[in-house]
């Protein structure tokens, strides 16, 4: 299947600004990609394009006073396969673990462990390791926490997230990271697009995503907290310890953000064909 994606994303700058942008298709997408993903800036600048320690692709600029307005536009291959399910997936014992995967057993910016351990091993402390004790975590934080955009806030944390009940699709992986981790097994934060595909459409404008992977019989897993099940046509953009590593804008100065749209569709064969 093909997908359409890209952004239009605007900020309103009271001074020149310097930024690191996480804007990119991951490096483990670029083959898959039909046409470039080519981040155009309005005005143009210039941009100093890197790799991050955890193999993101960032990019640095300095942004003018006044509006700066940030978009890509592109199409990408996906196998149209669901997630996969690893019910047979063993959990690691600390030795056996590869030393890369230890950092994402680690508290982090919005992942507190030290707060949560208690409450994890209460709540997960006789569920079977491996597969089943990922799953039961997912299950506890999808029934707990309330999806809703009002509940945004770019200060909350997995505690935060436990206590309130209630925030959007990153709270909802920032409390399944902290607990897995609670739990020994190893978990990372994913942020990317995911559209409505195989899913009824849903009347709120598209946006980023986010998501966890955890690290279980020799590879990594992707799971959802907020959808709860298998989902078909993520895009990955980055990967890290919490929503800081992945920070689709980090701004080093004041700014206001005065535009954002993103899109996520399903390409059909016909549209394809056509070049739309």
């Amino acid at each position: 299947m093909q997908i359409r994606a890209g952004y239009q994303i605007s900020y309103d700058c009271t001074q020149p600004t310097p930024m690191i942008l996480t804007l990119s298709v991951h490096p483990s997408r670029i083959s898959d990609l039909l046409t470039l993903d080519r981040m155009q800036l309005d005005p143009p600048l210039p941009a100093n394009t890197y790799h991050d320690g955890f193999g993101n692709f960032c990019h640095v600029i300095r942004a003018p006073a006044g509006r700066l307005t940030m978009s890509a536009d592109f199409l990408v291959r996906d196998n149209g396969e669901l997630d996969a399910v690893g019910l047979q997936a063993k959990q690691h014992a600390l030795e056996d673990m590869p030393v890369e995967v230890l950092l994402f057993l680690l508290g982090s910016r919005y992942c507190e462990t030290d707060r949560l351990s208690s409450i994890a091993w209460s709540l997960f402390g006789q569920v079977p390791k491996g597969w089943p004790l990922v799953k039961a975590i997912c299950n506890y934080v999808h029934d707990r926490i309330t999806f809703g955009y009002e509940h945004a806030s770019p200060t909350k944390t997995a505690f935060d997230a436990y206590t309130e009940r209630r925030g959007v699709c990153r709270d909802f992986a920032h409390l399944a990271i902290a607990l897995c981790r609670c739990m020994n097994v190893p978990a990372r934060y994913c942020t990317g697009y995911l559209g409505d595909i195989g899913v009824p459409p849903d009347p709120c404008p598209m946006d980023f995503s986010a998501w966890f992977e955890v690290y279980l019989g020799d590879r990594w897993y992707t799971l959802d907290a907020r959808h709860n099940k298998p989902r078909i046509g993520r895009i990955l953009m980055a990967r890290g310890r919490d929503a800081t590593d992945v920070a689709i804008v980090t701004s080093f100065g004041p700014c206001t953000l005065a535009g954002f749209k993103v899109i996520t569709n399903e390409v059909t064969s016909t549209a394809a064909a056509s070049g739309q």
